[in-house]
């Protein structure tokens, strides 16, 4: 091959240098069979007056494919899960915290204060006779703001879930499948993990000190908020997150490599774990 046609087979052939847009899709879509001298290349072309204003133009085109491909990765459906589930979490979170806040605080000018987020409510409808009421109401209308915002996140989550991993979210519900999109990080990611990092996702801690010895290896992570694990007896508890991170495991997979609804993976869970929950009352 010459070097014109090799100058011709770079990501910069037929592209006007102040094209930005186009010079992105480029290094995005663009492949070479094998390294090249693409400065030189390109020079001898005419695409760039110079190797260091090619090295710049290389610069903005990789930038521009770098956030197209931030842009398109953030705004998969997969990812508004994890972003709602997170908010989630904090909202309520925050929420509970304040309302200790509060409780605290109301308990120090009324004996008859209430406690939580339904001391918060009871406090809203109230009419502050002082200032220090006044803010204690303040307050409780921020805690039921974020009560409030916290349902309707759930809400969003309940709905779209199952749209976005149906094997996964009729297995865990809802919330329980974008709580483990979001310790993964996405679908795709979830979906190559290894069934005993699954069981374990939202427990690392637990499995750090457990690895630097003196701890017992958890057995469950998130997924311990699951019916099928929280009502199986202690001693089969583990079974029981086996089994259910396994089907989990193979559900994600199914999600994201195929998106096929298998509604047998419900029913042999199912027979799982009551053949486990058999086990102890035998």
């Amino acid at each position: 091959m010459t070097d014109t046609e090799r100058a011709g087979s770079g990501w910069y052939a037929g592209l006007d240098p102040d094209d930005e847009a186009a010079a992105t899709a480029a290094i995005r879509d663009g492949e070479a069979a094998e390294p090249r001298d693409w400065p030189r290349l390109a020079v001898d072309a005419g695409f760039a007056e110079s190797e260091a204003e090619y090295y710049g133009l290389l610069r903005t085109a990789a930038i521009g494919a770098a956030r197209a491909a931030v842009r398109e990765r953030e705004g998969a459906d997969d990812r508004q899960l994890v972003h709602a589930v997170r908010a989630l979490e904090d909202c309520t979170r925050t929420a509970n915290e304040l309302a200790e806040r509060l409780a605290e605080w109301g308990g120090s000018v009324d004996g008859a204060a209430g406690t939580g987020v339904e001391y918060a409510q009871e406090l809203v409808d109230s009419q502050p006779g002082d200032p220090v009421e006044e803010r204690l109401v303040g307050l409780a209308e921020r805690i039921v703001d974020l009560t409030d915002e916290a349902a309707a996140l759930r809400g969003f989550i309940e709905r779209t879930a199952p749209s976005v991993a149906p094997n996964l979210s009729a297995l865990a519900g809802p919330v329980l499948a974008a709580r483990l999109l979001s310790q993964a990080g996405s679908l795709e990611a979830l979906a190559k993990l290894p069934s005993g990092t699954v069981q374990v996702l939202g427990a690392e801690d637990a499995l750090f000190a457990h690895l630097q010895g003196g701890a017992p290896s958890p057995k469950h992570g998130v997924i311990y908020t699951h019916e099928y694990v929280r009502g199986t007896p202690p001693a089969e508890r583990g079974s029981a997150a086996r089994a259910l991170a396994g089907k989990l495991t193979i559900a994600a997979r199914v999600d994201h490599y195929s998106g096929e609804r298998r509604p047998e993976l419900e029913r042999d869970l199912a027979e799982r774990i009551e053949r486990i929950r058999e086990r102890e009352s035998s």
